[in-house]
Protein backbone atom coordinates (compact mmCIF):
# COMPACT_ATOMS: atom_id res chain seq x y z
CA UNK A 1 0.00 0.00 0.00
CA UNK A 2 1.25 3.33 -1.00
CA UNK A 3 2.19 5.81 2.23
CA UNK A 4 -0.38 8.39 1.20
CA UNK A 5 -2.96 5.20 1.73
CA UNK A 6 -1.44 4.01 4.65
CA UNK A 7 -1.38 7.75 5.63
CA UNK A 8 -5.66 7.81 5.28
CA UNK A 9 -5.61 4.37 6.59
CA UNK A 10 -4.05 5.40 10.03
CA UNK A 11 -6.33 8.43 10.31
CA UNK A 12 -9.54 6.57 9.95
CA UNK A 13 -8.10 4.04 12.45
CA UNK A 14 -8.27 6.88 14.97
CA UNK A 15 -11.35 8.38 13.94
CA UNK A 16 -13.44 5.35 14.27
CA UNK A 17 -11.48 4.44 17.41
CA UNK A 18 -12.47 7.95 18.92
CA UNK A 19 -15.24 8.15 21.33
CA UNK A 20 -15.59 12.01 21.68
CA UNK A 21 -12.10 13.44 23.74
CA UNK A 22 -10.72 10.10 24.21
CA UNK A 23 -9.24 6.96 21.33
CA UNK A 24 -9.65 3.17 22.60
CA UNK A 25 -7.33 1.48 21.57
CA UNK A 26 -9.30 -1.17 19.50
CA UNK A 27 -13.36 -0.96 20.30
CA UNK A 28 -13.50 -4.68 20.14
CA UNK A 29 -11.03 -5.65 22.86
CA UNK A 30 -10.07 -2.82 24.38
CA UNK A 31 -12.83 0.14 25.08
CA UNK A 32 -11.88 2.80 27.47
CA UNK A 33 -8.96 4.85 27.48
CA UNK A 34 -5.77 3.61 28.18
CA UNK A 35 -2.84 6.07 30.04
CA UNK A 36 0.26 5.27 27.88
CA UNK A 37 -1.82 4.66 24.47
CA UNK A 38 -3.47 8.34 25.02
CA UNK A 39 0.10 9.63 24.79
CA UNK A 40 1.20 8.03 21.72
CA UNK A 41 -2.21 8.26 20.16
CA UNK A 42 -1.96 12.42 21.23
CA UNK A 43 1.13 11.60 18.81
CA UNK A 44 -1.06 10.37 15.78
CA UNK A 45 -3.40 12.74 15.80
CA UNK A 46 -1.15 15.72 16.16
CA UNK A 47 -0.06 15.34 11.98
CA UNK A 48 -3.37 16.17 11.17
CA UNK A 49 -5.22 17.52 14.27
CA UNK A 50 -3.70 19.44 16.58
CA UNK A 51 -6.89 20.57 18.46
CA UNK A 52 -7.74 17.14 19.01
CA UNK A 53 -4.29 16.21 19.75
CA UNK A 54 -4.16 18.23 22.89
CA UNK A 55 -8.08 17.12 23.93
CA UNK A 56 -6.50 13.94 23.84
CA UNK A 57 -4.15 14.44 27.21
CA UNK A 58 -6.69 16.88 28.72
CA UNK A 59 -9.38 14.84 28.57
CA UNK A 60 -6.58 11.83 30.09
CA UNK A 61 -5.86 14.59 32.94
CA UNK A 62 -9.68 14.56 33.97
CA UNK A 63 -9.31 11.15 35.32
CA UNK A 64 -6.12 12.21 38.21
CA UNK A 65 -6.84 11.85 41.51
CA UNK A 66 -6.58 14.37 43.92
CA UNK A 67 -3.16 13.10 44.96
CA UNK A 68 -1.67 13.29 41.72
CA UNK A 69 -2.28 9.91 40.96
CA UNK A 70 -3.32 9.31 36.97
CA UNK A 71 -4.74 5.71 36.40
CA UNK A 72 -3.74 2.74 33.48
CA UNK A 73 -7.89 2.91 32.46
CA UNK A 74 -10.43 5.43 32.53
CA UNK A 75 -14.08 3.95 32.86
CA UNK A 76 -15.76 6.67 30.84
CA UNK A 77 -18.99 4.09 30.08
CA UNK A 78 -19.30 1.00 31.28
CA UNK A 79 -18.99 -2.11 28.98
CA UNK A 80 -20.39 -5.12 30.71
CA UNK A 81 -18.02 -7.42 28.22
CA UNK A 82 -14.81 -6.47 29.61
CA UNK A 83 -13.25 -7.59 32.91
CA UNK A 84 -12.21 -6.96 34.89
CA UNK A 85 -14.40 -3.69 34.47
CA UNK A 86 -15.17 -0.75 37.32
CA UNK A 87 -17.10 -2.68 39.35
CA UNK A 88 -13.82 -5.15 39.87
CA UNK A 89 -11.62 -1.99 40.66
CA UNK A 90 -14.22 -0.60 42.99
CA UNK A 91 -11.80 2.34 43.26
CA UNK A 92 -14.61 5.07 44.09
CA UNK A 93 -13.78 7.75 41.86
CA UNK A 94 -15.59 9.92 39.34
CA UNK A 95 -14.85 9.27 36.23
CA UNK A 96 -14.88 5.21 37.51
CA UNK A 97 -10.82 4.30 37.01
CA UNK A 98 -8.45 1.65 37.83
CA UNK A 99 -6.17 1.73 40.53
CA UNK A 100 -2.62 1.15 38.89
CA UNK A 101 -0.87 3.10 36.46
CA UNK A 102 1.19 3.10 33.52
CA UNK A 103 4.35 4.26 32.06
CA UNK A 104 4.21 8.32 32.15
CA UNK A 105 4.90 8.82 28.39
CA UNK A 106 2.52 12.29 28.87
CA UNK A 107 5.24 14.32 29.31
CA UNK A 108 7.09 13.75 26.50
CA UNK A 109 4.05 14.04 24.59
CA UNK A 110 2.83 17.02 25.72
CA UNK A 111 6.73 18.70 24.68
CA UNK A 112 6.31 17.01 21.36
CA UNK A 113 2.81 18.14 20.84
CA UNK A 114 4.30 22.40 21.86
CA UNK A 115 7.22 22.09 19.53
CA UNK A 116 5.00 21.57 16.94
CA UNK A 117 2.47 23.89 17.78
CA UNK A 118 5.97 26.15 18.21
CA UNK A 119 6.89 25.40 14.35
CA UNK A 120 3.19 25.58 13.71
CA UNK A 121 3.62 29.65 14.47
CA UNK A 122 0.83 28.46 16.58
CA UNK A 123 2.04 28.79 20.03
CA UNK A 124 -0.06 31.57 21.28
CA UNK A 125 -3.29 29.59 20.69
CA UNK A 126 -2.03 26.36 22.49
CA UNK A 127 -0.05 28.10 25.32
CA UNK A 128 -2.69 28.12 28.03
CA UNK A 129 -3.63 24.73 27.67
CA UNK A 130 0.07 24.02 27.93
CA UNK A 131 0.01 26.33 31.05
CA UNK A 132 -3.12 24.06 32.18
CA UNK A 133 -2.05 21.10 31.58
CA UNK A 134 1.55 21.04 33.16
CA UNK A 135 0.91 21.14 36.97
CA UNK A 136 -0.99 18.15 36.32
CA UNK A 137 1.86 16.07 34.96
CA UNK A 138 3.97 17.34 37.47
CA UNK A 139 1.83 16.57 39.90
CA UNK A 140 2.06 12.60 38.23
CA UNK A 141 5.55 12.92 38.42
CA UNK A 142 5.48 13.69 41.81
CA UNK A 143 3.18 11.00 42.83
CA UNK A 144 5.99 8.53 41.60
CA UNK A 145 8.69 10.16 43.16
CA UNK A 146 6.57 9.91 46.23
CA UNK A 147 5.06 6.61 46.49
CA UNK A 148 7.15 4.54 44.03
CA UNK A 149 10.90 5.23 44.95
CA UNK A 150 11.18 4.23 48.42
CA UNK A 151 15.06 4.24 48.32
CA UNK A 152 15.14 7.48 46.83
CA UNK A 153 17.35 5.84 43.95
CA UNK A 154 15.39 7.45 40.97
CA UNK A 155 13.95 3.98 39.78
CA UNK A 156 10.25 3.53 39.27
CA UNK A 157 8.92 1.25 41.42
CA UNK A 158 5.81 -1.37 39.80
CA UNK A 159 3.13 -3.02 42.14
CA UNK A 160 1.37 -4.51 39.01
CA UNK A 161 2.56 -6.28 35.90
CA UNK A 162 0.13 -4.19 34.01
CA UNK A 163 1.45 -0.62 35.36
CA UNK A 164 4.44 -1.93 33.32
CA UNK A 165 2.85 -1.51 29.57
CA UNK A 166 4.61 -5.09 29.49
CA UNK A 167 1.81 -6.99 31.10
CA UNK A 168 3.41 -10.57 30.88
CA UNK A 169 7.08 -9.87 29.96
CA UNK A 170 8.86 -12.45 31.66
CA UNK A 171 10.66 -10.16 34.17
CA UNK A 172 7.30 -10.70 36.12
CA UNK A 173 7.38 -14.54 36.46
CA UNK A 174 9.98 -14.75 39.17
CA UNK A 175 8.76 -11.51 41.48
CA UNK A 176 5.13 -13.18 40.82
CA UNK A 177 5.65 -16.29 42.46
CA UNK A 178 4.42 -15.27 46.06
CA UNK A 179 1.50 -14.10 45.06
CA UNK A 180 -1.99 -15.91 46.50
CA UNK A 181 -4.45 -16.66 43.63
CA UNK A 182 -6.35 -19.01 46.24
CA UNK A 183 -9.26 -15.94 46.09
CA UNK A 184 -9.81 -15.54 42.72
CA UNK A 185 -12.53 -17.48 42.05
CA UNK A 186 -14.04 -17.79 38.45
CA UNK A 187 -14.11 -14.94 35.47
CA UNK A 188 -14.48 -14.67 32.00
CA UNK A 189 -11.96 -13.00 30.27
CA UNK A 190 -12.66 -10.60 26.87
CA UNK A 191 -8.88 -10.77 25.29
CA UNK A 192 -9.03 -14.64 24.72
CA UNK A 193 -12.32 -14.58 23.02
CA UNK A 194 -11.73 -11.96 20.85
CA UNK A 195 -7.96 -13.17 19.88
CA UNK A 196 -6.31 -16.10 19.76
CA UNK A 197 -5.00 -17.58 23.22
CA UNK A 198 -1.98 -18.19 22.06
CA UNK A 199 -0.92 -14.57 22.07
CA UNK A 200 -2.14 -13.68 24.93
CA UNK A 201 -1.17 -13.95 28.63
CA UNK A 202 -1.86 -17.68 30.26
CA UNK A 203 -4.21 -18.74 32.97
CA UNK A 204 -1.59 -18.47 35.94
CA UNK A 205 -0.46 -14.67 34.76
CA UNK A 206 -3.79 -13.85 34.59
CA UNK A 207 -4.93 -14.95 38.12
CA UNK A 208 -2.02 -13.28 39.55
CA UNK A 209 -3.17 -9.84 37.86
CA UNK A 210 -6.79 -10.36 39.58
CA UNK A 211 -4.72 -11.48 42.55
CA UNK A 212 -2.88 -8.24 42.75
CA UNK A 213 -6.09 -5.80 41.47
CA UNK A 214 -7.97 -7.49 45.06
CA UNK A 215 -5.02 -6.95 47.08
CA UNK A 216 -4.73 -3.28 46.43
CA UNK A 217 -8.98 -2.98 46.56
CA UNK A 218 -8.81 -4.54 50.07
CA UNK A 219 -6.52 -1.76 50.85
CA UNK A 220 -8.75 0.98 49.21
CA UNK A 221 -6.55 1.59 46.93
CA UNK A 222 -3.90 3.35 49.64
CA UNK A 223 -1.02 3.97 47.14
CA UNK A 224 1.94 4.04 49.98
CA UNK A 225 0.48 1.06 51.68
CA UNK A 226 0.28 -0.69 48.45
CA UNK A 227 3.65 0.43 47.94
CA UNK A 228 5.04 -1.12 51.11
CA UNK A 229 3.21 -3.64 51.54
CA UNK A 230 2.46 -5.66 48.46
CA UNK A 231 3.22 -9.29 47.46
CA UNK A 232 4.76 -7.82 43.90
CA UNK A 233 6.74 -4.84 44.23
CA UNK A 234 9.71 -4.47 40.83
CA UNK A 235 11.85 -1.73 39.82
CA UNK A 236 10.77 -1.89 36.42
CA UNK A 237 13.84 -0.74 33.79
CA UNK A 238 11.32 0.56 30.94
CA UNK A 239 9.25 2.74 33.47
CA UNK A 240 12.12 3.90 35.04
CA UNK A 241 13.77 4.62 31.86
CA UNK A 242 10.39 6.27 30.60
CA UNK A 243 10.02 8.28 33.61
CA UNK A 244 13.54 9.77 33.55
CA UNK A 245 13.02 10.73 29.78
CA UNK A 246 9.77 12.19 30.98
CA UNK A 247 11.40 14.65 33.62
CA UNK A 248 13.64 15.94 30.99
CA UNK A 249 10.71 16.79 28.48
CA UNK A 250 8.87 18.10 31.48
CA UNK A 251 11.96 20.10 32.60
CA UNK A 252 12.30 21.66 29.14
CA UNK A 253 8.74 22.38 29.85
CA UNK A 254 9.36 24.21 32.81
CA UNK A 255 12.10 26.24 31.42
CA UNK A 256 9.53 27.11 28.23
CA UNK A 257 6.88 28.49 30.97
CA UNK A 258 9.25 30.05 33.66
CA UNK A 259 8.44 27.91 36.07
CA UNK A 260 11.63 28.30 38.32
CA UNK A 261 10.99 26.33 41.19
CA UNK A 262 9.66 23.48 39.19
CA UNK A 263 12.26 23.61 37.04
CA UNK A 264 14.93 22.65 40.11
CA UNK A 265 12.71 20.34 41.72
CA UNK A 266 12.90 18.10 38.35
CA UNK A 267 16.83 19.19 37.92
CA UNK A 268 16.75 17.09 41.69
CA UNK A 269 14.67 14.56 40.36
CA UNK A 270 16.57 13.73 37.31
CA UNK A 271 20.08 14.17 38.88
CA UNK A 272 18.57 11.47 41.85
CA UNK A 273 17.60 8.75 38.84
CA UNK A 274 21.24 9.27 37.17
CA UNK A 275 23.23 8.94 40.38
CA UNK A 276 20.57 5.97 41.00
CA UNK A 277 19.69 3.99 38.15
CA UNK A 278 22.84 2.22 37.41
CA UNK A 279 21.33 -0.51 40.52
CA UNK A 280 19.40 -1.79 37.27
CA UNK A 281 22.49 -2.16 34.87
CA UNK A 282 23.42 -6.54 35.62
CA UNK A 283 26.54 -6.95 35.65
CA UNK A 284 26.36 -10.93 34.69
CA UNK A 285 24.48 -10.27 31.95
CA UNK A 286 25.86 -6.82 30.48
CA UNK A 287 22.78 -5.10 29.84
CA UNK A 288 20.22 -2.78 31.66
CA UNK A 289 17.16 -5.09 33.91
CA UNK A 290 14.43 -4.82 36.12
CA UNK A 291 15.25 -6.00 39.66
CA UNK A 292 12.82 -7.67 42.34
CA UNK A 293 12.56 -4.92 45.58
CA UNK A 294 11.85 -8.08 47.44
CA UNK A 295 14.57 -10.20 46.76
CA UNK A 296 17.20 -7.60 45.43
CA UNK A 297 17.60 -9.98 42.07
CA UNK A 298 18.01 -8.49 39.26
CA UNK A 299 15.86 -10.37 36.23
CA UNK A 300 18.54 -10.97 33.88
CA UNK A 301 16.47 -10.65 30.73
CA UNK A 302 17.37 -8.85 28.11
CA UNK A 303 13.74 -7.28 26.82
CA UNK A 304 13.18 -4.39 24.54
CA UNK A 305 13.12 -2.48 27.60
CA UNK A 306 16.61 -2.70 27.96
CA UNK A 307 17.48 -0.85 24.72
CA UNK A 308 15.32 2.47 26.40
CA UNK A 309 18.64 3.86 28.47
CA UNK A 310 19.85 6.02 25.17
CA UNK A 311 16.12 7.46 25.32
CA UNK A 312 16.11 8.48 28.77
CA UNK A 313 19.55 10.26 28.29
CA UNK A 314 21.49 8.40 30.02
CA UNK A 315 25.80 8.32 28.50
CA UNK A 316 28.19 5.64 29.73
CA UNK A 317 30.88 4.34 26.88
CA UNK A 318 30.92 0.72 28.49
CA UNK A 319 27.40 0.42 28.80
CA UNK A 320 26.66 1.64 25.80
CA UNK A 321 28.73 -0.47 23.56
CA UNK A 322 27.48 -3.58 25.39
CA UNK A 323 23.91 -2.59 24.47
CA UNK A 324 24.47 -1.90 21.35
CA UNK A 325 25.95 -5.08 20.96
CA UNK A 326 22.91 -6.68 22.09
CA UNK A 327 20.75 -5.04 19.72
CA UNK A 328 23.62 -6.19 16.55
CA UNK A 329 23.24 -9.91 17.38
CA UNK A 330 19.96 -9.43 18.13
CA UNK A 331 19.17 -7.75 14.52
CA UNK A 332 21.42 -10.46 13.16
CA UNK A 333 18.90 -13.41 14.33
CA UNK A 334 15.28 -11.98 13.30
CA UNK A 335 14.39 -9.83 10.74
CA UNK A 336 12.70 -7.67 12.14
CA UNK A 337 13.69 -5.34 15.32
CA UNK A 338 13.07 -5.15 18.01
CA UNK A 339 11.56 -8.68 19.95
CA UNK A 340 9.84 -7.71 22.79
CA UNK A 341 12.54 -10.94 24.38
CA UNK A 342 15.96 -11.74 23.09
CA UNK A 343 15.27 -14.34 20.62
CA UNK A 344 18.22 -16.34 22.03
CA UNK A 345 15.93 -16.89 25.56
CA UNK A 346 14.61 -20.36 25.87
CA UNK A 347 11.23 -18.64 26.46
CA UNK A 348 10.84 -16.52 23.63
CA UNK A 349 7.46 -16.71 21.68
CA UNK A 350 7.13 -15.23 18.62
CA UNK A 351 3.61 -14.42 18.87
CA UNK A 352 3.15 -14.24 22.86
CA UNK A 353 2.32 -10.91 23.60
CA UNK A 354 5.31 -9.37 25.49
CA UNK A 355 7.27 -12.30 25.20
CA UNK A 356 8.62 -12.23 21.86
CA UNK A 357 6.38 -9.67 19.39
CA UNK A 358 7.33 -6.30 17.91
CA UNK A 359 5.85 -3.40 19.51
CA UNK A 360 5.71 -0.24 17.36
CA UNK A 361 5.74 2.02 20.51
CA UNK A 362 9.03 0.70 21.90
CA UNK A 363 10.57 0.88 18.76
CA UNK A 364 9.39 4.26 18.26
CA UNK A 365 11.46 5.21 21.98
CA UNK A 366 14.37 2.86 21.07
CA UNK A 367 14.94 4.10 17.98
CA UNK A 368 14.44 8.32 19.55
CA UNK A 369 17.49 7.43 22.00
CA UNK A 370 19.44 5.96 19.29
CA UNK A 371 19.34 8.74 17.05
CA UNK A 372 19.60 11.07 19.88
CA UNK A 373 23.17 9.09 21.01
CA UNK A 374 24.26 9.22 17.66
CA UNK A 375 23.92 5.73 16.49
CA UNK A 376 21.90 6.45 13.43
CA UNK A 377 22.29 3.09 11.27
CA UNK A 378 20.43 1.59 14.26
CA UNK A 379 18.16 4.24 14.78
CA UNK A 380 16.87 3.98 10.27
CA UNK A 381 16.95 -0.05 10.95
CA UNK A 382 14.46 0.21 13.62
CA UNK A 383 12.25 2.76 11.83
CA UNK A 384 12.44 0.65 8.43
CA UNK A 385 11.85 -2.70 10.57
CA UNK A 386 8.53 -0.50 11.60
CA UNK A 387 7.47 0.52 8.40
CA UNK A 388 7.68 -2.46 6.74
CA UNK A 389 5.20 -4.27 9.21
CA UNK A 390 2.79 -1.83 8.96
CA UNK A 391 3.24 -1.46 5.03
CA UNK A 392 3.08 -5.61 4.09
CA UNK A 393 0.87 -6.58 7.06
CA UNK A 394 -1.45 -3.61 8.64
CA UNK A 395 -1.59 -1.57 11.98
CA UNK A 396 -1.96 -4.25 14.11
CA UNK A 397 -1.07 -4.34 17.97
CA UNK A 398 2.29 -5.80 18.03
CA UNK A 399 4.23 -8.11 14.99
CA UNK A 400 5.93 -11.54 14.52
CA UNK A 401 9.82 -10.87 14.63
CA UNK A 402 10.25 -13.22 12.24
CA UNK A 403 8.04 -13.53 9.65
CA UNK A 404 6.52 -10.37 10.23
CA UNK A 405 2.50 -11.16 10.32
CA UNK A 406 0.24 -9.22 12.87
CA UNK A 407 -0.07 -10.04 16.31
CA UNK A 408 -2.88 -9.20 19.05
CA UNK A 409 -5.74 -6.95 17.98
CA UNK A 410 -6.21 -5.35 14.26
CA UNK A 411 -6.75 -1.63 13.52
CA UNK A 412 -4.75 -0.40 16.46
CA UNK A 413 -4.82 2.91 17.87
CA UNK A 414 -1.35 3.40 19.05
CA UNK A 415 0.33 1.37 15.74
CA UNK A 416 -1.71 3.96 13.56
CA UNK A 417 -0.14 7.07 15.33
CA UNK A 418 3.05 5.80 15.19
CA UNK A 419 2.73 5.26 11.92
CA UNK A 420 1.31 8.85 11.11
CA UNK A 421 3.97 10.65 13.54
CA UNK A 422 7.36 8.66 12.75
CA UNK A 423 7.38 5.38 11.14
CA UNK A 424 5.91 6.76 7.82
CA UNK A 425 7.37 9.91 7.40
CA UNK A 426 10.74 10.38 5.85
CA UNK A 427 13.94 10.14 7.37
Amino acid sequence: MADDNLDRAARNILHANDRGGYTVPNGRVYPFQWNWDSAFVAMGFDRFDRNRSWTELETLFRGQWEDGFLPHIIFWQDDEGYFPGPAVWATGTAPATSGITQPPVAATSLRRLWESAVDAGEAGAYRARLEALFPKVLRWHRWFRDNRDPDERGVAVVVHPWETGRDNAPEWDAPGEPIDTSQVGDYVRRDTSHLDAKMRPTKLEYDRYLALVQFGRDLGWDHARIGRESPFRVADVGMSMILLRANRDLLALAEELGRTEDADELRASIARAEAGIGWLWDETRQTWCSRDLVTGRSSGFITNASFLSFYAGLRDQARDQATIAHIERIGAAVRYLMPSLDPEDPGFQMIRYWRGPVWAVVNLMIATGLSEAGHETLAHRLRDDTRTLIARNGFYEAFNPIDGTGSGGDDFSWTAAVWLAWAGRDA
